[in-house]
């Protein structure tokens, strides 16, 4: 009994319970490496996306009119067009929904929002809230552009695995810690007075010179009274190579959260990890697979709600064009530019469009020309001439 009473006064000056809390560790699980893998795949598809060009179509002739400086440059007035993306995104992929209404013909996300869910009428939408401003109008369907990215929200099921990953990870840097912690016996002379003076002191010891012992950077030197000897603990465990080895289970571990979160949304964890093999096909997969969905979910909402059917089915419509988002060295792309214009499937236009240049303000830079190498079959098998004269059209 004079043990306890003993452990509890030099730890407690009052004596009571000793508090199993400073010698018991908890695991924890924090989401950091989660949460770092989640934002790197929002950029990386913000700024793929962002790249994007929204083309604007009036009776199947492209146009740059307000549509046009409305999605590829100014949204509204507090965003750009990148910042737009890039919180739509954002919520896409971690509420798996987006809400963006249309208010003095520009386009603002919504925060929050209520929705009465009908079966043959038009969804309503209610208590939009954007920003700290919550509006008093009720948006029918059909007055909102409303973009739904899974069935099910992606991040329900990341989380559920990150229960058992964060626990690995928690568990291996509790061990990495331990393992390369300092440790010491101290030898104490019990017999020592109890007094409120001799307490304070073996306090301070741990509290005090004990923390800065152990947590010194540098070289650092203990001061112990008569009646006490601290004697360090060597482990095997606390090898240079031990170390290293357990450091990188750790990132073996937080690889692993990395891989699972990618290939939720569908990215290369080669892109998200800066692996340098194969970036080519890589990027055309995270183009194809990721980039190319989003883009059409995009686009198709958008023309059904803000074109509507009767403009779209007049070729009046938005088409978001993707393929400048991939960088290609101009001299590659020599040979398919010539063969686009000398069959006739592109214009000059056509083909410095693809090339992100201004179109050239003459009309035959828009004419379509056909080389005396094409011709139809038949004037062939006639032995006709029609195949040796260029033809423009």
């Amino acid at each position: 009994m004079w043990f306890s009473e003993f452990i509890g006064g030099v730890l407690k000056k009052d004596k009571k319970q000793f508090d199993l809390k400073t010698v018991i560790m908890e695991l924890g699980v924090n989401a950091y490496y989660k949460r770092l893998a989640i934002d790197a795949c929002i950029d990386l598809i913000a700024n793929t996306l962002s790249r994007a060009v929204f083309r604007t179509f009036e009776e199947g002739h492209e146009v740059k009119k307000n549509n046009y400086y409305l999605f590829n440059v100014e949204p509204n007035i507090n965003q750009n067009a990148t910042d737009f993306i890039h919180e739509l995104v954002s919520r896409l992929v971690n509420k798996n929904e987006c809400l963006v209404i249309m208010h003095d013909e520009q386009l603002f996300i919504a925060e929050n929002w209520e929705v009465v869910d009908l079966a043959f009428k038009e969804k309503l939408y209610k208590d939009v809230t954007i920003k700290d401003l919550t509006l008093n109008k009720v948006f029918r369907e059909s007055e909102v552009l409303f973009y739904k990215l899974n069935n099910k929200r992606i991040l329900d099921v990341i989380d559920g695995l990150y229960k058992d990953y964060g626990k690995f990870i928690s568990a291996a840097s509790n061990l990495y810690k331990r393992n390369n912690a300092l440790r010491g016996i101290l030898e104490m002379d019990i017999s020592r007075a109890q007094t409120d003076e001799e307490q304070e002191m073996i306090e301070d010891l741990f509290n005090v010179q004990f923390k800065e012992f152990f947590e010194a950077e540098g070289g650092a030197v203990l001061p112990l009274q008569s009646g006490l000897n601290f004697e360090e603990v060597f482990s095997g465990s606390n090898s240079s190579q031990s170390a290293w080895k357990d450091s990188r289970d750790i990132r073996a571990i937080i690889d692993d959260v990395i891989d699972f979160v990618a290939i939720s949304l569908h990215v290369p964890k080669g892109l998200i990890k800066g692996d340098l093999a194969d970036v080519e096909a890589q990027t055309d997969n995270f183009l194809m697979l990721c980039i190319a969905p989003i883009a059409e979910l995009l686009e198709d909402e958008t023309n059904r709600k803000y074109y509507r059917k009767e403009n779209y089915l007049k070729r009046t419509y938005l088409k978001i064009d993707a393929s400048m988002i991939k960088h290609v060295d101009i001299t590659r792309l020599a040979n398919a530019l010539d063969k686009l214009f000398s069959s006739g499937t592109h214009s000059i236009n056509e083909n410095r469009n693809l090339l992100d240049k201004e179109p050239l303000e003459e009309e035959w830079a828009s004419k379509h020309f056909i080389t005396k190498n094409y011709a139809e079959a038949e004037e062939h098998l006639k032995g006709g001439e029609g195949g040796d004269k260029d033809q423009a059209i």
